[in-house]
């Protein structure tokens, strides 16, 4: 406990020079009397004076010190042990559609847009500490970057290899993006979420508004400037020209700031310019949601330090009380120890104690809820008496299981029709030895989550269970059944007598051929091992060889995420291709 303890907020100890010297400045200035000291003689003052009320205000200067010095350190937070709490997420998703059109190489911004672009996205996953995020990058069509994750790093990882050259379709065609963008909160189970567009331009209005939905609002943050600038081709290994029209005018890419923002107004988002800072993103992403404060819980804990400061305060109540009335302290002690004078009748069973038994209970009943005190006793080892506390049925049940009581587990289970209530009553069920029942509760768990771990290894468990016991009663009939053959066989056994004695010359000759045939064999079987353990040895070296030429390849292999995107770009267009989904997505326009 030493070692761990600390205080949570040191900052308040700070507090105590400085009340320390208010504390001073009284005791002095009580000490220092009316003046009356410097023009009356001692003997005479003495007789005058009544110096009780400089002993009274130098008292309740020390009670006031010790107060201080407990309030600071209460307020600092000491600390030593953890506690597990439950972790919960707030339900914010967004997906970034990131623009890679070729218009995204003009270096109007510095050093281009599209890296101009990349920072600002960057930007966004560093502001995000909570939620789920997801990259899409799209031209002449769309692609899948990263689905949604809240592994921010991964998408950032990949972020900076995204470029307009290693897009399949060139062109500046947003209209498969959302729809993209909505399989994705499909397929993760969302309702509703954000939808960030990171883009210098959109040619059709339509190709955005038609994918309107106050659930899922469409953002705009530009990129780019209204002056705008060429669009290079040095990327695209022609160095030092740029895109021209089939006239042989040179392009030059321009922000259109106001169809931006009409865009986004018509599909209940927020139209921001890329400036220095993250002001622009939170004005972006401020739109509201159907339901903005939802959370959901996710199966994690994590373990917090328990701010042990209350005890300080408790302590101060008894000081507060003596600096405000005299004889409360005992009138205390004496409604403390009422619960004495007149004891709680005997429970008979156990297994249901009062919620109130000693006076420490009772205590803690002051302070805390039946729930919080039973939780006290499920932690320290006594679930019985917490069963007996709890108000909760589904922490009821879970006492109730761990002090062996499952019957009255699996009701307590059986009242709740979620998971883990139904991963519960089969636990109950199995302890019970009701296997048949036990399997079919796991067997509706994996039906809502087929990778729940726990409920596959006891599925497995209670399995092997069930066919032990099966076996075992197997067994048990054959016993039987050999047992009545015995009874039967008794009666033929003299008349088979005399046909073994007639064969048992006959057995005697086979089974010498039989010896001589097995010394054979056996001396096969040696040589036929030796052979294979030779072979082996070879194989291992084959392999040990086969497996070091393998890792040196490896490390030739260039770690290349752009490439990698490359090709699932590539592979995912050519299926699309097939399917001749491209018929009403790529236009004329290349940027």
């Amino acid at each position: 406990m030493l070692e761990d303890f600390h205080f949570l907020r040191p900052a308040w100890l700070f507090l105590m020079p400085l009340l320390g010297l208010i504390v001073w400045s009284w005791i002095r200035r009580t000490q220092q009397g009316s003046g009356w000291e410097k023009l009356v003689d001692d003997s005479l003052l003495s007789v005058l004076m009544d110096d009780s009320h400089r002993r009274s205000g130098k008292n309740i200067a020390w009670w006031m010190s010790l107060v201080v010095v407990l309030s600071a350190l209460a307020l600092a937070g000491p600390a030593w042990e953890k506690l597990p709490q439950n972790v919960e997420r707030k339900e914010d998703t967004l997906v970034i559609l990131l623009d890679l059109s070729l218009s995204m190489l003009a270096e109007d911004e510095n050093p281009s847009r599209v890296g101009r672009a990349r920072q600002k996205i960057a930007d966004v996953l560093r502001t995000r500490q909570e939620g789920q995020t997801a990259l899409i990058a799209y031209a002449g069509d769309a692609h899948a970057v990263v689905p949604l994750t809240d592994d921010t790093a991964t998408i950032e990882n990949l972020l900076f290899s995204l470029s307009p050259e290693m897009m399949p379709v060139f062109g500046s065609n947003p209209d498969h993006a959302p729809t993209l963008a909505a399989e994705l909160f499909a397929n993760s189970g969302y309702l509703q979420g954000r939808i960030l567009m990171v883009t210098d331009g959109i040619d059709d209005i339509s190709s955005v508004t038609r994918h309107r939905s106050a659930a899922f609002p469409i953002s705009i943050i530009g990129i780019g400037t209204e002056s705008g600038g060429p669009i290079p081709l040095d990327r695209l290994r022609q160095p030092g020209r740029f895109l021209q029209t089939q006239e042989g005018n040179r392009v030059i890419a321009q922000l259109d700031e106001p169809r931006l923002q009409e865009v986004a107004t018509l599909s209940f988002g927020k139209y921001a310019r890329a400036v220095v800072g993250d002001a622009d993103i939170f004005h972006a992403l401020s739109t509201p949601l159907p339901t903005e404060d939802d959370t959901i819980e996710v199966e994690r804990e994590f373990d917090t330090w328990y701010d042990q400061g209350y005890w300080l305060a408790l302590a101060l109540i008894p000081l507060l009380l003596i600096a405000f009335r005299r004889g409360v302290l005992a009138g205390l002690v004496l409604v403390l120890a009422l619960p004495l004078l007149d004891p709680p009748p005997v429970i008979a069973a156990p297994a249901a104690p009062p919620p109130v038994a000693t006076l420490g209970d009772f205590w803690q009943s002051l302070w805390q809820r039946s729930d919080q005190r039973a939780y006290d006793k499920l932690r320290h080892g006594q679930p019985e008496y917490a069963a007996a506390l709890f108000d909760d049925p589904d922490w009821r049940a879970v006492a109730q299981y761990r002090s062996g009581d499952y019957g009255g587990a699996l009701m307590g289970f059986s009242t709740n029709d979620a998971t883990p209530s139904v991963y519960n009553q089969g636990n109950a069920l199995a302890r019970l030895g009701e296997y048949e029942s036990a399997i079919a509760a796991y067997e509706q768990v994996l039906a809502r989550e087929p990778e729940h771990e726990d409920a596959l290894h006891n599925k497995a468990l209670v399995e092997r269970l069930l066919q032990e016991k099966q076996d075992a009663e197997q067994q048990q009939d054959q016993d039987q059944q050999s047992q009545a053959n015995n009874d039967n066989s008794e009666s033929q056994q003299d008349d088979q007598q005399q046909q073994q004695e007639d064969s048992q010359q006959e057995q005697e000759n086979q089974q010498n051929q039989q010896q001589q045939q097995d010394q054979q064999q056996s001396q096969e079987d040696q040589q036929q091992g030796q052979q294979q353990e030779m072979a082996e040895v070879e194989d291992e070296a084959s392999r040990d060889e086969k497996q070091e030429a393998l890792e040196q390849w490896l490390r030739r292999v260039p770690d290349d995420p752009g490439g990698l995107l490359r090709r699932k770009f590539s592979h995912e267009t050519k299926q699309r291709l097939r399917r001749g989904e491209y018929e009403n997505r790529q236009g004329d326009k290349l940027w």
